[in-house]
């Protein structure tokens, strides 16, 4: 069984920056059963607002360590959008000459934000995944950062049907989240964040089709044998399991 983690941090708050931290963690991915990582990138070091030389700053970490790595990491290129068109499309451009796969989007702005249209845009122009950090306030009051509600993301997803969209925490979203995005083909979801909750998978596969799941950890966030475990435990088909934890993943981002 082979596993490809849509959602992780190796390098979180600075730690993971050193070669010895580097190989003890891709040892922990492999010992799990994880032949391919996704990185997101250290979005917590610079706060929900970096500037524009922070982001490429977090930005060039990845690089550097899917360079260092090309056959285990792939990465997505953090983003404030914030920071407007001028800066988004020279830093998506600068991340996709180096292998980007797609766009990493935090707390800076909500999905529904007009300055969307530059993300779409990036999307567009290179050919980029993005993943939006979404959660239902419901649940989090947020914190200091400004948040995406499901509806949110699937707002920025009717506006914008050709880019390819991840809402990431389904854990975070729930059943609010699948129903949001149900209807909406161009959205995938990832499974970090938040502890495994009692049929949540079964119920997404059963709505959104398991075509559509995409396993993600949220390492070093969260521990990824137990969300592995959410995935091996759900009441759903080899086929599915398969496909949540491999095969959607390695479609969506074009890599074998």
């Amino acid at each position: 069984m082979r596993i490809f983690d849509i959602h992780t941090h190796p390098i979180y708050h600075m730690t993971g920056k050193s070669p010895a931290e580097e190989r003890r963690l891709i040892a922990h991915f492999r010992a799990h059963g994880i032949t391919r990582a996704n990185m997101l990138g250290d979005v917590s070091r610079y706060g929900f607002h970096p500037t524009e030389d922070q982001i490429r700053e977090i930005n060039t970490d990845s690089i550097q360590l899917a360079a260092r790595h090309p056959d285990f990491y792939t990465f997505f290129c953090y983003l404030n959008p914030t920071l407007g068109e001028r800066a988004v499309m020279r830093e998506v451009e600068r991340c996709a000459a180096a292998g980007a796969r797609g766009i990493k989007l935090e707390k800076a702005n909500c999905a529904a934000d007009p300055c969307m249209r530059h993300v779409a845009k990036a999307a567009r122009t290179f050919g980029l995944v993005v993943l939006q950090h979404s959660w239902s306030m419901d649940t989090h009051d947020g914190g200091s950062g400004v948040q995406s509600d499901p509806e949110h993301t699937a707002l920025f997803a009717r506006r914008n049907p050709e880019v390819n969209i991840i809402m990431a925490h389904l854990i975070g979203c729930g059943y609010r989240g699948v129903l949001a995005v149900k209807d909406l083909p161009n959205v995938w979801v990832d499974t970090s964040g938040g502890y495994p909750e009692a049929q949540i998978i079964e119920y997404t596969v059963e709505h959104l089709g398991a075509e559509r799941v995409l396993f993600g950890s949220d390492l070093p966030i969260r521990e990824c044998s137990v969300k592995i475990g959410a995935i091996t435990g759900a009441a759903i088909s080899k086929s599915a399991r398969q496909s949540i934890l491999y095969d959607n993943t390695a479609r969506l981002l074009g890599v074998g």
